[in-house]
């Protein structure tokens, strides 16, 4: 029995040790940190910043101004004072070289001064490059030498059960880390953003904590933690935008300064089992296109009502939601190439997105000359509607737009002899002229004339 029971013990050892090596080894490739994410972290941290945002309200100091009985009680002017209201979030390095922090629009939006926190205590004022209400994140900019970036990860490799960390500024009280796994990916219909395709985890994110990174394990940036379910705190659901849509939107705004949506003109709907039975088709995911808008992008590619999208870009479309992020990040005059499933059989379809009618933008933002102007696309009931031609909505007395002889009710036709169809091809004209001389041939009620900007 002696010699059976040490036959049996001995063997056990090293079948022991392989079987923990295995689970170790196991556990690395699944991106479990094998003792420590301290070391990971001590790369990371100096790119997550805090952010105080700070702004100074008018306020009246006795209420009883407003009403007309007791006004003149006071004697002469109602001293006017400025309330400070503070606000504080969190936000990424993503370019050192530049200074480019990318937050959440919430954090700093309406802000009269933004001020980062370096994680060694520096503090610097931050410059607004750009925001996005639409998908919550703001670019901002300060000049600072010394400073860590985060790489951007590929968020679409990102899976459920993966391990992430939120790293932010919870409640004020400085940098802090949690830990989690993705809990969902896609997220959408919740009604927190225009765009939504968020990344849920259960890593703890809390108030505070906006505008924070949400990274791997591996030290990559792989979201931007945004929002959280419930007004008291975290419980275990919270969200982040993805690194790919992030950007995708930080892109323009550091060109831009906006993002100048484009539409592709179709209404639609997710393919059902039961849509999918009706139209004869073997696959169970898509966006059904409802309807096509006149005049619309997808109607000048050739889409068609019953068109089934599986894919733009070379990228699946799952349903309605994945068509309408993907072109939600695009700007207006992108050319997309769409995958589309008609009577049974797949076709390629390219299409340009283009500014939706209503459009309007500064005129600043298209040339120094046409400051102080507003423009936009021409309605349909415009005399012009049909042949084209961008409308002078306003025009701010004394700026340059004025003083070069635009009006309100002004119609620019054309751009340097180029005929100017809408919003997005005077954009397009203006980039292209690079600064110098523009002339501009503006229609005004029944006549016409041209306007030299330099």
């Amino acid at each position: 029995m002696n010699r059976i029971r040490l036959v049996l013990r001995w063997p056990l050892l090293p079948l022991m040790a392989l079987v923990l090596q295995c689970a170790s080894l196991g556990a690395s490739t699944a991106g479990v940190p094998g003792d420590s994410l301290a070391p990971m972290l001590k790369r990371v941290l100096p790119a997550v910043v805090n952010i105080s945002s700070t702004t100074y309200v008018a306020q009246r100091r006795n209420g009883l101004w407003n009403d007309p009985f007791f006004r003149h009680f006071f004697g002469g002017g109602q001293p006017v004072i400025q309330r400070k209201a503070q606000s504080l979030g969190s936000g990424v390095i993503v370019d050192a070289r530049k200074g480019w922090i990318v937050t959440n629009n919430h954090v700093v939006e309406g802000a009269d001064e933004i001020t980062v926190t370096l994680r060694d205590q520096r503090s610097f004022k931050a410059k607004l490059l750009g925001a996005d209400p639409a998908v919550d994140i703001a670019l901002l900019k300060i000049e600072a030498d010394h400073l860590t970036a985060l790489p951007l990860a590929d968020s679409d490799r990102l899976q459920v059960g993966d391990f992430v960390v939120a790293i932010g500024n919870p409640f004020g009280l400085g940098q802090t880390v949690t830990y989690g796994i993705v809990s969902a990916l896609g997220r959408s219909d919740l009604g927190i953003e225009g765009y939504e395709n968020f990344i849920q985890t259960d890593a703890s994110i809390n108030p505070g904590n906006s505008g924070g990174a949400l990274v791997t394990t591996h030290g990559e940036l792989v979201g931007i933690n945004t929002a959280i379910v419930g007004n008291s705190g975290n419980v275990g659901i919270g969200f982040a935008i993805p690194a790919n849509m992030v950007k995708a939107v930080a892109k323009q705004l550091a060109r831009y300064g906006e993002v100048r949506r484009g539409q592709l003109g179709v209404v639609m709907q997710d393919l059902t089992p039961d849509l999918a039975r009706a139209f004869g088709l073997d696959r169970r995911r898509g966006a059904v296109v409802t309807q096509v808008v006149p005049g619309s992008a997808a109607e000048k590619a050739g889409l068609r009502p019953g068109d089934v999208i599986v894919g733009i870009d070379g990228k699946p479309v799952h349903g309605g939601s994945d068509l309408r992020n993907a072109i939600g990040v695009l700007r207006a005059g992108t050319t997309v190439r769409l995958s589309v499933v008609r009577d049974g059989r797949k076709r390629s379809v390219t299409a340009t997105i283009a500014l939706p009618r209503d459009a309007r933008t500064e005129g600043e933002r298209l040339a120094p000359g046409l400051a102080g102007a507003v423009l936009g696309n021409l309605g349909k009931e415009h005399p012009l509607g049909e042949s084209g031609g961008v409308a002078v909505l306003e025009v701010k007395p004394g700026s340059r737009a004025w003083e070069a002889g635009l009006r309100k009710g002004d119609v620019i036709v054309s751009v340097n002899r180029q005929a100017v169809a809408d919003l997005l091809e005077l954009s397009q004209l203006l980039s292209q002229a690079r600064g110098g001389t523009l002339l501009f041939n503006v229609r005004r009620g029944n006549g016409a004339f041209f306007i030299v900007m330099r």
